[in-house]
């Protein structure tokens, strides 16, 4: 490269929370605790969306693969986060950062499209409760769930591929807690401009598009709800989508921020709170929002208790 001695770099440093040297084992067990809530509240609702008869419904089994993808999603990066705060070792190769950013980023596609299949859910639901059974039928769900989980696929792995083939020669400090597009991108000594652009093509097609989709959905939702007489009915439809409402907003909210924010206003600190927002925050609340604002599940609960507490006390 115009004669210059340059060296590849074939290993990264995750910075993470290394400005933070004294609160290292706090975040430790922080994270950890985090962690734990989103493995057993997301396990809990795939639990009782399998097993409850008055949740074997469409939107339900949707709520269960949702949760899977947010144990799934939260498990590509967390422990690699943990394991980082607890030996102090940062270092990660290019190979794993690579798988990391593959699979982050197909959890990521598949959380974007699973939200817009329970949001036409709903909508089908409200705006079109008489034909719901006929075009939300298993088959279709099946399909659905399916398809939201393999079309991103093809897309991110040519993408990491693309990513990857860039040569690494500068800093190898990676100012980020985990392999995510902006960070990796920006550490790249080469021609970066064609990945870019086809990093925001990606979020406009598996982000804002869905994002989109997902309001313009609620919108008509809505105006079909408000023309309902019943005051309670209007109050019991817009409980039903207010979970899967704030949960979007969360979501879509934090992620589209982190990768549509103008280059100027970038700020490495607050790419790293968005990103735990959204990697996260949203993870651990999901089974809270759902739960909470939910009779059906708080009732699924309640029986799943009492079923573990008999069995407990028959084998005593």
């Amino acid at each position: 490269m115009s004669g210059r001695n340059f060296t590849l770099i074939m290993e990264f440093i995750l910075l993470g929370f290394s400005d933070l040297p004294n609160l290292q084992g706090f975040l430790f067990g922080v994270f950890l605790v985090i962690y734990m809530i989103i493995l057993i509240g997301n396990g809990l609702i795939i639990v009782i969306t399998k097993v409850d008869p008055a949740l074997q419904t469409p939107m339900y089994f949707f709520l269960g693969n949702f949760s899977f993808v947010e144990i799934c999603y939260t498990s590509v990066t967390l422990p690699r986060m943990l394991m980082n705060l607890s030996t102090q070792n940062r270092h990660i190769s290019l190979v794993a950062c690579a798988v990391q950013l593959c699979f982050f980023l197909i959890l990521v596609v598949t959380e974007c499209l699973l939200l817009t299949v329970m949001a036409y859910d709903r909508y089908v639901a409200i705006c079109k409760p008489l034909y719901y059974q006929v075009i939300m039928n298993h088959k279709v769900c099946v399909q659905l769930v399916i398809g939201s989980w393999v079309t991103g696929i093809p897309v991110v792995i040519g993408q990491t591929y693309q990513i990857f083939s860039l040569p690494f020669c500068g800093s190898n400090k990676l100012n980020h807690v985990f392999c995510d597009m902006p960070p990796v991108v920006k550490l790249a000594c080469g021609d970066a401009f064609v990945n870019q652009l086809s990093a925001y093509a990606d979020a406009i097609l598996f982000a804002l598009i869905p994002f989109l989709l997902i309001l313009g959905s609620y919108v008509k939702i809505i105006l079909t709800i408000l023309k309902l007489s019943s005051a309670p009915g209007r109050h019991k439809l817009f409980s039903t989508c207010s979970s899967h409402f704030i949960v979007v907003i969360l979501f879509f909210g934090s992620g589209l921020i982190v990768y549509f924010r103008p280059k100027s206003n970038h700020s490495e600190g607050l790419d790293k709170v968005l990103s735990l927002f959204y990697t996260i925050v949203t993870p651990m609340f999901n089974p809270m929002i759902y739960t909470l604002r939910n009779k059906d599940v708080i009732e699924a609960l309640r029986k799943l208790t009492l079923k573990c507490k008999k069995n407990h006390e028959r084998k005593h």
